[in-house]
């Protein structure tokens, strides 16, 4: 693939300021804008644990897969109880459906990290209370 070198140059730039290659750079925006095609309405963001999927107007998709696990209603009546829940339009839970039904493992695998971080806060917070106790 060719480009102009000017956007080769942020590119390069870009790649390192993440401490990553060039292509492995490419390939993630690659990724990432395909998926925004194939889901209208997910747009990816930064955070202390790297990049995740989320709503353009609301929560990260795990965030409402979780609370959609979480739903007290089953099936349809899930998704309006969490839509209910989270103030948030019943086309968004969808939204978040729908891309978690396209891409489970990596929902699934933010899942895991979330919950596994917790456990170790929850740890940790334990232990300085038992030596307050």
């Amino acid at each position: 693939m060719r480009v102009e070198d000017t956007l080769w140059e942020d590119l390069r730039q870009r790649a390192s300021l993440q401490l990553v290659t060039v292509t492995a750079y490419v390939q993630s925006l690659i990724t990432e804008g395909l998926r925004m095609r194939d889901v209208p309405g997910i747009v990816f963001r930064d955070g202390p644990t790297g990049r995740r999927a989320a709503l353009v107007d609301g929560p990260d998709v795990w965030e409402i897969v979780t609370a959609l696990r979480m739903a007290e209603s089953d099936g349809e009546g899930a998704v309006g109880e969490v839509a209910a829940d989270l103030c948030l339009p019943v086309s968004s839970v969808e939204t978040a459906l729908s891309y978690y039904s396209r891409f489970p493992d990596e929902v699934d695998e933010r899942i895991a990290l979330v919950e596994r971080d917790a456990d170790i806060a929850r740890a940790a917070w334990e232990k300085r209370q038992s030596v307050l106790s």
